[in-house]
């Protein structure tokens, strides 16, 4: 049997929650997603995205949109980049600003790909604090290298519409062939081994100081990603939870004034509140 942890809250408890949950929803949410190629950040984003009303913030994506538009950080990124430099904290940091005064970001952000050093951590906390804003959670994606090769080297993809498979979790119906279009499937010419464990060295090096660094603000928390998706999903929930940050499509009213129940599960269930 399952045990559970029931919190009876009275009428004056359940108004003050629910104040401070209503001001959380006006203050927004900021998150940062850190983990390596193949950890399950790109399947999560689109969640917490819907859930909160957040903007997704690939650096990556960032990057060659600001490139795209001509706008001021990408002219000058790209002229960096033409002469095969790197892309300094400073452009990378004026480009996150750009991104989170959009209406978009109005509700907050998740941030993929950013920080991987320290001084990056440190010039972003300072250009949010010149706003009055800062990181609510850092969310640590972590998973044996072991199984990220698995699930790396064995992702197919549709060209044309973007659609993944994997020949051992999720293969497709026919061998190699995509199951809406009967087109040919592909394997991407950096999903290897080789390619793969250079880009792990290089994640590990550059990124177990920044959650250290985030772990000293307290704010970090480490997800187990080689659960399944839905387990990953439940257990960021719980985590906002945790600071009061509810989903926008939650009846914060309803669930304060009826009951708060938390449960704990030993499967694959984690701590979460009951009607979010």
């Amino acid at each position: 049997m399952e045990p559970q942890f029931k919190v009876k809250i009275d009428n004056d408890s359940a108004k003050i929650l629910k104040e401070l949950a209503e001001k959380k929803k006006d203050d927004g949410l900021r998150v940062v997603f850190i983990g390596p190629p193949g950890s399950g950040k790109g399947t999560q984003a689109p969640l917490v995205k819907e859930d909160y009303c957040l903007c997704h913030l690939s650096t990556g994506d960032m990057l060659r949109a600001a490139i795209e538009q001509g706008t001021e950080t990408g002219l000058q990124a790209k002229s960096i980049m033409n002469q095969g430099g790197l892309v300094p904290d400073e452009v990378m940091v004026n480009m996150i600003k750009e991104n989170i005064q959009t209406p978009e970001c109005k509700k907050g952000f998740i941030l993929d790909g950013f920080p991987r050093t320290v001084p990056q951590a440190e010039k972003l906390d300072k250009m949010l604090a010149e706003d009055n804003k800062k990181i609510d959670h850092v969310l640590d994606f972590s998973i044996d290298d072991s199984l990220l090769v698995r699930r790396i080297t064995g992702r197919l993809v549709h060209p044309s519409s973007g659609r993944s498979y994997h020949r051992e979790f999720f293969p497709p119906k026919v061998d190699m062939v995509d199951d809406v279009t009967g087109e040919p499937l592909i394997q991407r010419s950096d999903d290897n081994e080789e390619v793969l464990k250079k880009r792990l060295d290089s994640f590990h090096k550059n990124t177990t100081p920044v959650l250290g660094y985030y772990q000293n603000k307290g704010i970090l928390s480490t997800i187990d990603a080689s659960k399944s998706a839905p387990f990953v999903s439940h257990t960021i929930k719980s985590i906002f939870l945790s600071t009061l940050h509810f989903p926008h499509n939650a009846s914060i009213f309803k669930t304060f004034q009826q009951k708060l129940k938390m449960q704990v599960h030993s499967t694959e269930t984690p701590l979460a509140g009951e009607n979010l």
